[in-house]
């Protein structure tokens, strides 16, 4: 049940990890200290920065920052610490280079009120690599505006998945009965924990843009070298791939995305272990096509494709 009537208790904890984003860090926090919900609490964990990330922080002055320095272990454990000293029912995650529109925790609670009970509350966004390039995310069939609970989860999240990072809310008593992020994973550890919560219970999205995603920010996980990231085992969700067709397709498409990554930078070894657990029916002809390409023409249309989204257009390879 909602806390509407605790005085003593914030209607959201947002946790916020930092490792050196000392030049996006000052955004990402005012983004939610202009939001027009007050009632929350901010759990910014630093994951052992070696920049000034520290310093931008300390100048912010807001009771309701709560600060925590850790070793640096990763995000997944900067996460699960920070949920340790969250006071509220519901937490809101948001990445250290991400922005939050000023109605975003209006429209999560508006959600939560509307569709209670819920594993998974998320909100619309979009993906920028400049200000030229901005992508809407698109969830299949799911008309811009809707509100409710999600049907077809899996069928809906390409080509980009409903619960995207920094766009969720999630009960806290749930994340903990789910055992939160696997530590050590550093690419793909939200897909792994919303497909958990998204298969024990319902999704509600409101679909409109409060979210603003930024892409190849530098020292991002996503932007690793291939031998630093650390996957997670999606081999654990095999059983009800067997049961629901639409899973199968949607983590193999997740399989695919990490194959071919393994593929550009010519890591034969990893590719092939990737690419043997994908039904190839489960791809579209330009992904059946990308993995079958010599690599080095793959990595000119890699090349060709980061060019066209710097210049605002932007092409899938899941449609």
């Amino acid at each position: 049940m909602l806390l509407q009537n605790q005085k003593l208790m914030s209607l959201f904890s947002i946790i916020i990890p930092v490792y050196n984003k000392g030049n996006h860090i000052q955004n990402t926090i005012n983004s939610v200290l202009n939001q027009t919900n007050q009632d929350f609490e901010i759990i910014v964990v630093n994951d052992g920065s070696t920049d000034h990330s520290l310093d931008v922080i300390k100048s912010i002055n807001d009771k309701r920052i709560k600060l925590f320095t850790l070793e640096n272990k990763g995000v997944s454990h900067a996460r699960n610490f920070g949920l340790t000293k969250a006071s509220s029912e519901f937490i809101a995650f948001l990445d250290a280079d991400d922005l939050w529109k000023p109605n975003h925790l209006d429209a999560l609670h508006n959600l939560i009120v509307d569709m209670p009970s819920c594993a998974l509350y998320c909100m619309g966004y979009i993906k920028q690599k400049s200000e030229k390039s901005k992508i809407r995310a698109q969830f299949g069939t799911i008309a811009d505006g809707y509100k409710g609970v999600v049907s077809g989860y899996f069928k809906n999240s390409l080509p980009f998945t409903i619960a995207g990072m920094g766009a969720v809310a999630v009960n806290k008593a749930k994340f903990i009965e789910v055992g939160g992020f696997t530590e050590g994973v550093t690419h793909g550890e939200d897909i792994e924990l919303w497909t958990t919560l998204a298969l024990q219970g319902k999704v509600a999205l409101y679909n409109i843009v409060t979210v603003t995603h930024l892409i190849n920010i530098k020292g991002r996980v996503s932007n690793l070298k291939i031998d630093d990231k650390v996957f997670p085992d999606f081999n654990q969700f095999n059983e009800a791939e067997r049961k629901s067709k639409d899973l199968k397709v949607y983590l193999d498409n997740n399989r695919y995305a990490i194959a071919l990554a393994y593929r550009l930078a010519k890591d034969s070894k990893n590719y092939k272990f990737w690419k043997n657990q994908i039904e190839l029916e489960n791809l579209n002809k330009k992904q059946k096509l990308l993995l079958k390409l010599p690599v080095g023409l793959v990595v000119t249309l890699k090349e060709i494709h980061q060019f066209l989204l710097e210049k605002g257009f932007y092409i899938s390879t899941f449609r």
